[in-house]
């Protein structure tokens, strides 16, 4: 890498830079920035297939923009075999979610961001259940995270008017013979990632160039252990070849071919398997000023996590909105804008077996996905029903979601379908990537951390002493230190604009302290 100011050596057609971003998400974007932060000598370039920052999942209206922290979401607090709730996920999610929150804060006071309330809003999160087994395992759920520290102040109500009071809308029409239950956490948050990625970028491109409309065709290493990249221009059709120090695929769906193209050793065995989806958005200003929180719900038997059902606030653009989903379906693209041959052009003879060995074990999701692909609009109106029992299908209007690829990861002869995201760095460190979905961009900042910690060891430790400034609770656990967790709590709130989290005037009975 440089040692002298940043400096990119640009040509007609070759390009050298010490870091390459390719795409232009929230992944790249949180890379770009810390690295900035860190080592501000050294060059970067991001290349962007499309003509916008955050135009696939990063974008508000591609993705469910929760902040996920694990307060609201059943998938991450399964209840065993047993009875008993596994609440282990549901601890590291919020765990990495209050890291990302730290950076932002330190992003807003160092002038990397502007006004928080473009991509952070205060939503209270909440949990959904009906009948008497889901609110028997509410009531468990409540119980587990309760005395925790990281979820202090979560509510377990199910009192037919606390629940009318605090959701009207839902509660209208309701039949409450069928009983109800809800964990109500009033310090959630709505993240717009489009936003915020724009805003991390225009702080990167102060260290190079943002090129959007170019699309990298192709990885190859050199014998020195350094990138050459080919980008073509979508515009132009014109060649360009970047030289690069170090490589980062923040591509989304598209990263899984991009890393197989590169020829690392680490990238066999991985596939990937496409879901899309899409969501009702709510036309109607007055029902959206009746809803004030992104209640999540359960997921139904075989459907992935990103399908868990939610009626849910959104904030863009500083309007409120309203969306309800999402509906899962079926694509063989990788990208929201990508091609029908994604799928088939990732198979490899490294990923084959792994992948052809996941559709029998995963018959409960293609039997999902097979029923969800039938469903006409009144199925998907009949569904937004189960939240808002008077909802009319004029009032809302469907729009297609982020495409997501889920991981299919090389376990033994075999492959498993993963729900998470998989970080894949080279052995040398030279080239990095991230693949799979939820929780996807709440934690980008603990995921890039990552990245920095396996791809530039001998930099790591001396760049401890910054990282702990910009998060003070680096390398130690919130859960853990209840008055650490304090400090940095109160500081975040304060900074994001997030100290009277509560719903709007004329809205009842939400407690604004969250650690009440």
């Amino acid at each position: 890498m440089a040692d002298s100011e940043p400096e990119i050596s640009v040509s007609s057609d070759t390009i050298k830079t010490d870091v390459m971003l390719v795409g232009a998400g929230i992944m790249s974007a949180t890379l770009g920035s810390l690295l900035r932060q860190l080592q501000p000598d050294w060059s970067i370039c991001a290349f962007e297939r499309l003509d916008a920052a955050a135009a696939e999942s990063s974008d508000p209206w591609n993705n469910a923009g929760t902040g996920h922290s694990a307060l609201c979401e059943l998938n991450y607090t399964p209840q065993n075999a047993d009875g008993s709730i596994d609440i282990t996920k549901a601890l590291s999610i919020n765990e990495q979610f209050q890291v990302s929150r730290q950076y932002w804060s330190y992003a807003i006071e160092h002038g990397m961001l502007s006004h928080p309330s473009d991509f952070i809003n205060p939503i209270p999160h909440v949990s959904f259940a009906h009948g008497a087994d889901g609110v028997d395992y509410l009531r468990k759920r409540h119980a587990a995270l309760a005395d925790h520290t990281l979820f202090k102040g979560i509510e377990f109500i199910d009192d037919n008017d606390e629940f009318a009071k605090r959701l009207p809308l839902m509660a209208a029409g309701r039949d409450f013979s069928d009983p109800v239950a809800l964990n109500w956490f009033t310090g959630g948050t709505d993240v717009n990632f489009g936003s915020l990625t724009q805003e991390l970028l225009n702080y990167v491109s102060q260290a190079g160039d943002v090129y959007f409309g170019h699309e990298v065709t192709n990885l190859s290493q050199e014998s020195d252990g350094s990138w050459t990249a080919k980008v073509r221009n979508l515009r132009t059709h014109q060649k360009i070849t970047v030289h690069a120090s170090f490589v980062f695929v923040g591509a989304g769906g598209g990263a899984l071919r991009l890393l197989q193209k590169s020829g690392i050793p680490e990238i066999k065995g991985f596939g990937g398997f496409p879901v899309s989806g899409a969501f009702f958005r709510c036309t109607d200003d007055d029902l959206i000023a009746e809803h004030h929180a992104k209640v999540y719900g359960r997921a139904a038997v075989g459907a992935p996590p990103m399908s868990v059902p939610h009626l849910d606030t959104r904030v863009i653009n500083h309007k409120p909105g309203l969306l309800f989903g999402p509906y899962a379906g079926w694509s063989p693209k990788f990208l929201k804008h990508g091609s029908n041959f994604d799928l088939i052009k990732s198979v490899k003879p490294g990923n084959l077996i792994p992948m052809t060995s996941v559709a029998p074990k995963e018959f409960d999701l293609l039997k999902y996905l097979i029923g969800a692909l039938s469903e006409s609009r009144a199925d998907k109106v009949n569904a937004l029903r189960e939240f808002y029992p008077r909802a009319e299908g004029s009032d809302w209007e469907l729009i297609i979601a982020g495409q997501r690829v889920q991981v299919i990861k090389k376990q033994g002869k075999t492959g498993t379908l993963q729900f998470g995201t998989e970080i894949v760095t080279a052995a040398d460190g030279t080239i990095g990537g991230l693949l799979g979905a939820s929780p996807g961009a709440s934690t980008a900042v603990p995921a890039m951390l990552t990245v920095l910690e396996r791809c530039f060891p001998r930099h790591f430790n001396g760049w401890k002493g910054k990282l702990t400034e910009m998060i003070p609770s680096f390398g130690q656990s919130l859960d853990s230190n209840p008055d650490l967790f304090s400090q940095v709590w109160n500081w975040t709130s304060k900074v994001l604009e997030l100290d009277d989290q509560h719903t709007p005037s004329g809205s009842l009975g939400v407690a604004s302290d969250p650690a009440v």
